[in-house]
């Protein structure tokens, strides 16, 4: 790392570590100054002619070189094998580049891979039924053995049965806390958190040693389903937490799914209300699949192929040989066959599906694209 970009990471990291500049007031202020070294060189004066930047916090601001031991903090976090990740580095998670609000500094325990780019949230209720563990992990396991990664909390109930699942399918999953990697909430989850470093990462945008705290906790859904291309709810009261995770991904341009339950049990009613809003009802994995569309950009898969489009995670062997030799310009049948090695009548059947999937288009009766 050159001196420039570690004395970036730093003043990041500092700015961060100031009480009170949550995620709307970092992006205002970068917005007003342009760069985390020039709001921390900045005045007083300057500081408070930015919305929401009252005395208080625009002093501290000012005093946040003197004050934020930036330089304790990295070293602390490279002692724990815990990487310091701001929003310029090219391992930021690109998904949550793109929300109004992301966390200019993320905390991650593990490591984070280009394929989490198809990622499903999975959240809900602590107080879960166990209807609503049972199809939490079955979710979660069936989008996790198609390769999906999973993102949930952490939090006791739904969120841990979904983590649960994934690593028994073998599968990768993010956790998001709410409190400092150092710092894990629920304590009993330790042992979880560990066997998610191990597959996937933990996460946050709190200083490792920060404490759990009540307002950071709804803060962080929105993490959770910024690095998601939709949120699973399965079992929400009517004031859950998870609503509010769908109501990020409704603002973040992200999917909201819903699993229906019994009409009779309150934590059937969140979900029950979102589906009426207008949330997809899911009963299986392939319910999630049929909606989301093509992604904005592909995605390496574990098995080395290139993703255009999550449907294309349920197609059989013989659909994925045919669909990977189509290009995205004008492919004839004659070509298909060949490139592929199978019967003409095979090749005209598969096209006909990867058609009605959405997957590729007729240009003529003799030439198909990929869509």
């Amino acid at each position: 790392m050159t001196s420039d970009a570690r004395d970036s990471l730093l003043d990041t990291l500092r700015l961060s570590m100031v009480p009170g500049v949550g995620p709307i007031a970092r992006r205002a202020l970068i917005a007003r100054f342009g760069s985390p070294a020039a709001v921390l060189d900045a005045s007083v004066t300057e500081l408070r002619q930015v919305s929401g930047i009252g005395a208080k916090l625009a002093s501290a601001i000012a005093e946040a070189r003197n004050t934020q031991d930036a330089e304790a903090e990295l070293a602390a976090c490279r002692q724990s094998a815990i990487e310091v990740i701001v929003e310029s580095d090219p391992r930021y998670p690109p998904l949550l580049s793109e929300i109004p609000d992301p966390p200019g500094t993320l905390f991650v325990k593990g490591d984070l891979q280009e394929r989490d780019r198809l990622a499903i949230a999975v959240v809900g209720t602590r107080h879960a039924t166990p209807y609503g563990l049972m199809q939490a992990g079955k979710l979660a396991a069936g989008l996790a053995r198609a390769g999906v990664t999973i993102v949930s909390g952490l939090a006791r109930g739904i969120d841990a049965a979904a983590h649960r699942a994934t690593l028994e399918a073998e599968g990768r999953t993010i956790a998001v806390l709410g409190s400092g990697i150092l710092n894990l909430y629920p304590k009993e989850h330790a042992e979880l958190a560990r066997q998610i470093v191990e597959h996937g990462a933990v996460i946050s945008e709190c200083p490792p040693g920060m404490p759990p705290m009540s307002g950071m906790f709804p803060q962080r859904n929105r993490i959770i389903t910024g690095l998601a291309l939709g949120v699973v709810v399965v079992e929400a009261a009517d004031r859950s937490g998870a609503l509010i995770s769908a109501r990020h991904a409704m603002e973040q341009g992200r999917e909201v799914f819903a699993v229906p339950g019994r009409v009779d049990s309150r934590m059937s009613r969140g979900c029950h209300r979102l589906i009426r809003d207008g949330a997809k009802l899911v009963e299986s994995v392939e319910d999630i699949f049929e909606e989301l569309g093509p992604l904005a950009h592909a995605v390496p898969t574990h098995d080395g192929r290139v993703l255009r489009n999550p449907v294309e995670l349920q197609l059989n062997t013989q659909e994925q040989a045919v669909l990977t030799v189509i290009d995205s310009s004008a492919t004839s049948i004659d070509e298909i066959v060949r490139r592929s090695q199978l019967p003409v009548n095979r090749v005209l059947a598969t096209l006909s599906v990867l058609e009605m999937r959405r997957l590729v288009r007729r240009l003529s009766g003799n030439t198909v694209s990929r869509v």
